[in-house]
C-alpha cells in the first residue's frame, strides 16, 4: 500500500520553519532590548556572590571562606571561585582571601585561574577551605579556536599555535602584526617602516604564483575582509594560527594559505572592570645610511671625475686637474693644473668637479645644507585606550574606545585612527542566547610624506632658498636635469584627503535544543566608506602648465555573510566523546566606485577639489566601477575521542564562488586527522617524558583569490578615427573585447600532509612540538601568455604545481621558578623550501654537449624566472667572479670593460655576457627562521621580557656595490666603498663602472638576527593601589627594533630593503626604533 502524501503537514512544517526563522532574526536584531530585559534583580549578583531573590537564596545559606595560594606558598589574587551549577561567584582579593555564601553545605566550589589547573572542591559542611592551585601541565586544558568552534589543546589533531595578548601587554603592540611577529613557528610576518605599521603574513612558505599567499583572517568566528589596521590590538584576547590543511579545511576554498583566528575580549564574571591604558613614545631612526657629507662630497666628486676620465685617452694624462689645487701631486705645478684657465682657483676647480654656480657660491661661503635634517624626524606616537567590561546578571559586556596617532621617521608620515568595539551577549532564557560583536574604525591616511629619496642626489652645497632668502628653490642647484628636487616641494603644493570608515558587525542567536544540540545563526554585515581627494596647485613650477589639477574619488563596499551552525557534543560512559559541526554559509559582496578629475581651473584653483566645476570642461573625466560577487558553502566536521587518548577528526566542505568559470563554480575539500596520546599508554609512562601525543593529518584546501571577472570576457568602449575617400576624417565609437573568457577556470587546490609530535618533559617544565609538513598546490591560477595572432596577450587559466615542505620545532621551558625570580624561555625554529613541480606542460628538447637531442623535459618560464625543480624565488643571473684588476685590461676589453668593473663568468666562452650565462645562485626567501623569547619575573612586581628573531639563508639585491647611482650628473650618493687603483677591492666596483652591456644584479646574503623587543614593567603593590580603589596599576617601558646583526649586509636594514628601485631607494623609508612608556590601570 502506498503511503499517502500529507500536503497539509508539509505546509504546516514550512510555516513553522518560517515562523522560527523570523523569531530568531528578530531576537538577534533586538539583542540590546533583550539584554536590557534580562538585567533585573531576579538574577544572581556576582559581585556579592549572593542572589537574594532566588528561591535557593531563601533557603539556609552556608558561608565559606578561605585563602588561595600557589604551590610555592604565595597568595594568588584574582582567582575566580564559583558555586558549581549556579551563577554565584567571587574573586580572591590581593591576599588570596575569599568569602562567599553557598546555597547549601553540600555545594561544590570551582576554583579557576589562567595557567592553573581548575579545581572542584565539595564543601561538605566546611566553613573554611584553603586551596593550593597547581600549574596546568603544558596548558592541555587551555582552549584554542579551530574554526567554527573551540577545542582543548589535549584534543587537537591538527597543527594550531596560539598567542595570548596578556603575554604581550607590557610590550604595547601597535598592530596585529606586532602581536604575531616572532611568536609562531612557520609564520612569516612582514616588516613596514610606515607610521601605520603593517606587513604581510605568510604561513609555511609561498604556495602560489599569481595570487596572494596571505592567510585567511577570521575575527570572532566570522571571515574578516577589512584592513588589519582597523583591529585594535588592545581588544585582542587570543590569536590562533591554523597551519595544516585539516585544521583549516573547514574554511575550504579560502584556506589554502592557512587561517589566522582573532578572538576579541569579552566581559568576565565579577564586578565591572574599567581599564585604561595610555602610552606615549618616539620613533627614531634605527638605521641611517649616510650620504657624503659636505667636504667628503668634494673628495668623492674628485674620484668621480677621475674614474670617468681614467680610460679616456684624451684626458687620462691630466687627471691631476681634478685634484685640490692646494694639495697637488708631486711634480705637478699650478700652471700645469690651470691648463690655461684663469681666475680664482676655486672658480676653476669646483666646476671641473661638476659643481654648479649655486654650489660654488655656498662652498666659498662655507654654508652647506644638511638635507637629512629636513626629511628625517623623531616621530611622536600616542596610543590611548579605555574599556569597560563585566557580567551583570545574564548579560556579558565589553566596550572599548581607542585613539592612536603615530608619526613616522619621515616628515609628513602620519597615521591616525579612532577605533571602538562593543561585544554583548545576553542569556534571554535557558535555551536562547543573543549577542552582537561590532567594530567601528575611522582611519585617516591623508598625510603626505616628504620625498626623502631626493637627499641621495641633493648636493650638500645646494640651497633651499633663492637669493631673496624667501622663495623656495624647486632644485637646490637650479638644475632639475642634473640635480634633485627640494624634498618638501611637492608636499608644499599638494592637498590630500584620504579617509576610511568601516563598520563590521556580527549579530548572532544561539538556541539550545534537546539531546545536547545547539543551533547558531550568525549574520555579519560589513560596510566601508572611502574618500580620496587630491589637489595639485598651479603655483607649483612644474604643475603650473596644467592650471591646477584635482580629483575626487568615493567608494563604498557592502558585504554580508550568513552562517547557520548546528553543533552536537556528547560523551558516553566517560569514554566516547563525539563533537559534530554542520554549517551552511552564504555571502555577498558589492562595491561602488565613482571618480572624477579635472584641470585648467579658471579663474583660480585656490579651492582645489572643493570646486571641481571651475576646471576646464574639455579636461573633465568621470569614471565608475562596480563589482559584485556571491558565494556559498556547506561543511560538516566530526571529532571523535576514545578515553581522551585516541582521536580522529573528519571534515568536508563544498564551496561555490561566482568568479570561477561556468563549468567549475564549485569545489570540494575533504580532510582527516588522527591523534594518539602515547603517554597515556601504560607501557610508555615515565617520569621524564610525561606527555607525548602523535598527530597525523591530510587535507585539501582551495584558493579563490582571483579577480571577480577574470573568467569572463571584458569589453571596452573606444573611439576610432577613419578617413573617407574624399579626405574627411570621422571619429566612430567602437565596442571591442579586450579579455578572453575561460569557462573552465577553477579553484587552485592545495593538498597537505602534516605529521606532528607534542611533548612534555618533567611534568610540563619543558614542552613543545615537532612538525613535518608537505604541501602541493595544483591547478595554479596563472595568466597564460597567448600567441599574438589570437588578439589577446594572455588568459586566466589553471596550470602547474608547486611543492612546499619543511619542519618546525618549538620548545618552551620554565627554567627557574623561585619565589622572587621566575624565568621562562621559548624557542621556535622553522625551515621551508619550495619548488616548482610543473608549469605549462610544454615539452622542450634536451641536448648533450654536442647539440644532439637526447630526450625531452618540461619547459621553464625564463621570462618570469620560474624553473622546474627550483624555488619560486630562485635567482638566475650571471655570476660575479670579482672585479677586473690592473694588469687584466686586455681580457676585460673583450667584454667592453676596464679594471674596476665587475667581472662576470662567461659560461659558454662566447666573448659576451647574455642569458646563456645565467646561473642559479640561491633564493630571495629565507630558508630558516627562528624566534627566541625570554621572560623574567623579579621580586614578584617586576616583569622583563626580551625577544629576538632571525631570517637566514637568503639573498637580496645589493646594487649599491656597482657604484652607479644613476648618471654622472647626479651630485651625491650613499657612502659606499669603491674600487680605485690604490684600493683594488674585489667586492665593490669603481665609481660609475661599466657593465659591458650585461644585465645583472649584485647579490649579497641578507641573513640577519634582530633584537626585536625589550620590555620592563612594574606592578605597583596592591596594598598601595587599593587605598585609591584601584585594582591594578602597572607602569611599563618598551623598546622595539632594538638592534640587528647582519654579517654580510651593510646597506640599510636587511629586512626592510626588499624592493629597491634602480637608484637603490625603497618606498617605505628607513626602519624606526620606537621607545614607549605607559601605564595600565584597572579600576
Amino acid at each position: 500500500m502506498k503511503k499517502k502524501c500529507d500536503l497539509t503537514g508539509s505546509y504546516q512544517g514550512r510555516q513553522k520553519f518560517i515562523w522560527y526563522t523570523r523569531l530568531t532574526i528578530l531576537l538577534v536584531l533586538f539583542s540590546f532590548l533583550s539584554a536590557s530585559a534580562a538585567t533585573d534583580s531576579r538574577f544572581t549578583n556576582l559581585a556579592s556572590g549572593v542572589d537574594d531573590s532566588s528561591p535557593v537564596a531563601q533557603e539556609q545559606k552556608f558561608n565559606v571562606k578561605g585563602t588561595v595560594k600557589s604551590q610555592s606558598g604565595e597568595a594568588i589574587p584574582g582567582v575566580t571561585i564559583t558555586v558549581k551549577g549556579t551563577n554565584t561567584g567571587i574573586i580572591s582579593d590581593v591576599n588570596g582571601n575569599y568569602s562567599l555564601s553557598a546555597p547549601s553545605a553540600k555545594s561544590t566550589l570551582v576554583f579557576s585561574f589562567v595557567g592553573l589547573k581548575t579545581q572542584e572542591i565539595a564543601v561538605n559542611n566546611r566553613t573554611s577551605i584553603n586551596v593550593v592551585m597547581e600549574e596546568e601541565t603544558i596548558g592541555l586544558e587551555e582552549v584554542v579556536a579551530v574554526g567554527y568552534g573551540t577545542v582543548k589543546k589535549r584534543d587537537l589533531t591538527g597543527s594550531v599555535a596560539q598567542v595570548k595578548s596578556e603575554r604581550l601587554e607590557n610590550e604595547k603592540p601597535q598592530s596585529v602584526q606586532d602581536v604575531l611577529r616572532g611568536n609562531i613557528a612557520g609564520l612569516s610576518v612582514g616588516f613596514s617602516s610606515l607610521a601605520k605599521g603593517g606587513g604581510d603574513f605568510e604561513i609555511r612558505g609561498d604556495n602560489t604564483l599569481k595570487t596572494s599567499s596571505s592567510p585567511l583572517i577570521v575575527l570572532d568566528g566570522v571571515i574578516y575582509q577589512g584592513g588589519l589596521e582597523d583591529i585594535n590590538p588592545s581588544d585582542i584576547e587570543t590569536i590562533d594560527v591554523l597551519k595544516d590543511a585539516s585544521s583549516s579545511a573547514v574554511y575550504g576554498a579560502r584556506a589554502a594559505n592557512g587561517v589566522i583566528i582573532i578572538t576579541t575580549k569579552k566581559g568576565k564574571q565579577g564586578k565591572p572592570m574599567i581599564n585604561v591604558t595610555s602610552s606615549v613614545g618616539v620613533a627614531t631612526m634605527a638605521t641611517l645610511q649616510d650620504v657624503h657629507d659636505p667636504y667628503d662630497f668634494i673628495n668623492w666628486r674628485t674620484d668621480v671625475m677621475k674614474s670617468l676620465n681614467y680610460y679616456n685617452a684624451a684626458t687620462n694624462q691630466k687627471l691631476y686637474k681634478f685634484d685640490d689645487p692646494t694639495k697637488l701631486p708631486e711634480g705637478v705645478t699650478e700652471a700645469m693644473w690651470r691648463d690655461g684657465s684663469t681666475g680664482e682657483l676655486l672658480d676653476i676647480w669646483l666646476p671641473r668637479l661638476g659643481l654648479l654656480p649655486v654650489e660654488v657660491k655656498n662652498y666659498k661661503a662655507g654654508t652647506p645644507t644638511k638635507w637629512g635634517d629636513l626629511v628625517f624626524q623623531n616621530g611622536l606616537r600616542q596610543d590611548h585606550n579605555l574599556s569597560l567590561s563585566g557580567k551583570k546578571d545574564e548579560v556579558t559586556y565589553y566596550w572599548s574606545l581607542g585613539y592612536n596617532s603615530n608619526e613616522g621617521v619621515i616628515v609628513g608620515d602620519n597615521f591616525k585612527t579612532i577605533r571602538s568595539r562593543i561585544n554583548l551577549d545576553a542569556k534571554v532564557t535557558d535555551w536562547l542566547n543573543v549577542g552582537i560583536n561590532t567594530q567601528f574604525a575611522n582611519r585617516d591616511e591623508s598625510a603626505i610624506r616628504a620625498a626623502w629619496g631626493q637627499i641621495v642626489s641633493s648636493s650638500p652645497w645646494g640651497s633651499i632658498y633663492k637669493d631673496d632668502g624667501v622663495t623656495i628653490r624647486i632644485s637646490p642647484v637650479d638644475d632639475l636635469g642634473r640635480g634633485a628636487k627640494y624634498p618638501l616641494y611637492d608636499k608644499m603644493y599638494q592637498n590630500r584627503r584620504r579617509v576610511y570608515n568601516t563598520l563590521i558587525s556580527n549579530l548572532y542567536a544561539k538556541v539550545t535544543l534537546p539531546l545536547g544540540i545547539t543551533y547558531q545563526l550568525n549574520f555579519a554585515p560589513r560596510s566601508e566608506w572611502y574618500e580620496y581627494m587630491n589637489h595639485q596647485s598651479a603655483l607649483h613650477e612644474e604643475w603650473a602648465k596644467f592650471g591646477g589639477q584635482a580629483n575626487r574619488e568615493q567608494s563604498r563596499i557592502y558585504s554580508w555573510q550568513l552562517d547557520h551552525l548546528i553543533k552536537w557534543n556528547k560523551t558516553f560512559n566517560k569514554l566516547h566523546t563525539f563533537d559534530v559541526t554542520l554549517l551552511a554559509n552564504a555571502e555577498k559582496y558589492q562595491s561602488w566606485q565613482n571618480s572624477m578629475s579635472t584641470q585648467g581651473f579658471s579663474p583660480t584653483d585656490a579651492l582645489g577639489y572643493h570646486n571641481m566645476s571651475a576646471g576646464k570642461s574639455t579636461a573633465n573625466s568621470i569614471s565608475s566601477n562596480d563589482e559584485y560577487s556571491t558565494g556559498d558553502a556547506l561543511m560538516a566536521r566530526l571529532f571523535y575521542s576514545y578515553n581522551n587518548k585516541y582521536m580522529v577528526t573528519l571534515s568536508i566542505r563544498r564551496d561555490g564562488y561566482s568568479a570561477f568559470g561556468l563549468r567549475n563554480p564549485r569545489g570540494t575539500f575533504p580532510s582527516a586527522a588522527l591523534g594518539w596520546v602515547i603517554s597515556d599508554e601504560e607501557f610508555f609512562k615515565n617520569d621524564i617524558l610525561t606527555y607525548t601525543k602523535l598527530r597525523l593529518s591530510y587535507g585539501e584546501n582551495g584558493n579563490r583569490e582571483v579577480g571577480r571577472y577574470d573568467a569572463l570576457s571584458s569589453m571596452s568602449i573606444g573611439k576610432y578615427p577613419y578617413q573617407t575617400i574624399s579626405g574627411t576624417i570621422y571619429e566612430s565609437n567602437q565596442l571591442y573585447v579586450n579579455r578572453m573568457a575561460n569557462p573552465n577556470l577553477k579553484w587552485e587546490k592545495g593538498r597537505a600532509l602534516n605529521v606532528g609530535l607534542d611533548y612534555g618533559l618533567w611534568g610540563g617544565k619543558i614542552d613543545g612540538s615537532i612538525e613535518y609538513y608537505k604541501m602541493n598546490t595544483l591547478d595554479l591560477l596563472v595568466d597564460r601568455k597567448l600567441p599574438d595572432l589570437l588578439g589577446f596577450s594572455s588568459v586566466a587559466t589553471n596550470l602547474g604545481e608547486l611543492e612546499n615542505n619543511g619542519f618546525e620545532f618549538t620548545v618552551n621551558a620554565r627554567v627557574l621558578n623561585r619565589e622572587n625570580f621566575k624565568w621562562q624561555s621559548s624557542l621556535n625554529i622553522a625551515y621551508n623550501k619550495n619548488k616548482i613541480v610543473h608549469l605549462y606542460g610544454d615539452m622542450v628538447d634536451v641536448k648533450d654537449a654536442q647539440g644532439n637531442v637526447i630526450g625531452q623535459k618540461e619547459g621553464d618560464d625564463t621570462a618570469n624566472r620560474w624553473f622546474i625543480g627550483h624555488p619560486i624565488s630562485q635567482i638566475w643571473e650571471p655570476k660575479i667572479l670579482g672585479v677586473w684588476q690592473k694588469g687584466e685590461e686586455v681580457e676585460a676589453a673583450k667584454y667592453g670593460q676596464y679594471p674596476g668593473d665587475f667581472r662576470l663568468e662567461d659560461v659558454d666562452n662566447s666573448g659576451k655576457i647574455n642569458q646563456l650565462d645565467n646561473q642559479f645562485q640561491g633564493q630571495t626567501e629565507p630558508l630558516y627562521r627562528w624566534n627566541l623569547r625570554q621572560e623574567f619575573n623579579i621580586y614578584k612586581n617586576f616583569d622583563l621580557s626580551l625577544s629576538f628573531y632571525s631570517n637566514w639563508g637568503h639573498y637580496g639585491t645589493y646594487n649599491v656595490a656597482k657604484n652607479r647611482d644613476g648618471f654622472p650628473e647626479r651630485v651625491n650618493a650613499y657612502v659606499t666603498p669603491y674600487w680605485t687603483p690604490e684600493n683594488p677591492t674585489t667586492d665593490y666596483a669603481r665609481i660609475y663602472s661599466n657593465e659591458g652591456g650585461a644585465v645583472f644584479n649584485v647579490w649579497r646574503k641578507r641573513s640577519f638576527v634582530r633584537f626585536d623587543n625589550i620590555s620592563l614593567a612594574y606592578t605597583v603593590p596592591k596594598s598601595i593601589v587599593q587605598k585609591a580603589d584601584i585594582s591594578n596599576l602597572k607602569i611599563f617601558a618598551t623598546v622595539r627594533n632594538v638592534a640587528y646583526w647582519a654579517p654580510e649586509w651593510k646597506f640599510w636594514d636587511p629586512e626592510q630593503y626588499r624592493n629597491p628601485d634602480d637608484n637603490n631607494n625603497f618606498t617605505n623609508g628607513p626602519s624606526p626604533r620606537t621607545f614607549t612608556v605607559g601605564i595600565n590601570l584597572t579600576l
